[in-house]
């Protein structure tokens, strides 16, 4: 047999070998599977060995079978969490987040109820996206984790619990804080104050607190100074106002200088006013 005709049948037994192999492995594969007839007890280790190989797909097919056939058995108990598990570790987080929470809904007085409740607050956790984009997933693992604090507060668990709290919760203060920077940028005053006060109220343990009291300060400045002259005193008034709420609440705070620096100017913008707020309050009471 000459060279041309040994390149021209090696293909052929590569092809041939390859076909061998994809038939053997899916032989084994399908051993793997959940097949007709398998008892219970069967299926779920099928399941169980599927996880633990970390197949996380076949896995979760198997506990939803297993479930399906078991109902109220302890096998259907542990599929339940376990099918929960194989999607949290697969990073189908919102199928994980609602398989936990059917457990907790189905298996109320389970042993594995305190790990499915993090593990539903951590789902949403890693589906909170960055802050420009809608933070519901972010409001929901910030609704999780503090009914996980109320439930186990003296479990290691708790102390993570609080971390990714604040850690959310600031993620919401960044996105209020940029909108209010937005609307600044495009002289929109009353709503970025609006925006500033939302950072301020409902986030005042956040970083960001300290800097939109301080930029609130300025914001009312500049509203002022560009609205007309009967709602110049007030919009500057409201200035000051804030500075001293700023005191009460960051008193050594670290844009505290710059703070100083916008009310010198809002009270000196006041004292300019007066004169005329004077004149206009002797003409008032003359007429």
């Amino acid at each position: 047999m000459n060279r041309s005709m040994l390149k021209k049948q090696t293909p052929w037994k590569w092809i041939l070998g390859t076909v061998i192999i994809a038939i053997l492995y899916t032989g084994c594969k399908n051993e793997e599977l959940i097949q007709p007839g398998d008892t219970l007890p069967v299926a779920y280790k099928k399941a169980l060995s599927l996880y633990r190989a970390e197949e996380y797909g076949d896995a979760a097919s198997a506990f939803e079978t297993v479930i399906s056939v078991g109902r109220g058995t302890d096998y259907a108990e542990n599929a339940y969490f376990y099918l929960a598990e194989s999607y949290f570790k697969n990073e189908r987080y919102l199928l994980a987040a609602n398989s936990y929470e059917r457990f907790i809904g189905q298996y109320p007085r389970s042993p594995k109820r305190q790990t499915a409740a993090f593990k539903e607050a951590m789902s949403y956790y890693n589906l909170s996206p960055r802050y420009r984009i809608d933070q519901t997933y972010t409001r929901q693992a910030i609704e999780k984790f503090r009914l996980f604090i109320s439930r186990y507060p003296d479990t290691q668990e708790a102390d993570q619990a609080a971390q990714y709290l604040t850690e959310m919760r600031s993620k919401l203060a960044k996105k209020h804080f940029h909108a209010a920077e937005m609307y600044m940028r495009t002289d929109q005053y009353e709503a970025a104050i609006i925006y500033y006060d939302l950072v301020i109220n409902d986030f005042p343990e956040s970083s960001w607190a300290e800097r939109a009291l301080v930029d609130e300060i300025a914001a009312y400045n500049e509203y002022a100074s560009k609205s007309i002259p009967s709602k110049q005193r007030e919009r500057y008034q409201k200035a000051v106002q804030s500075y001293e709420k700023y005191l009460q609440l960051f008193p050594n705070g670290p844009n505290r200088q710059k703070a100083e620096a916008y009310v010198d100017n809002a009270r000196a913008a006041l004292a300019d006013l007066s004169p005329v707020v004077e004149e206009e309050q002797t003409t008032s009471a003359d007429q």
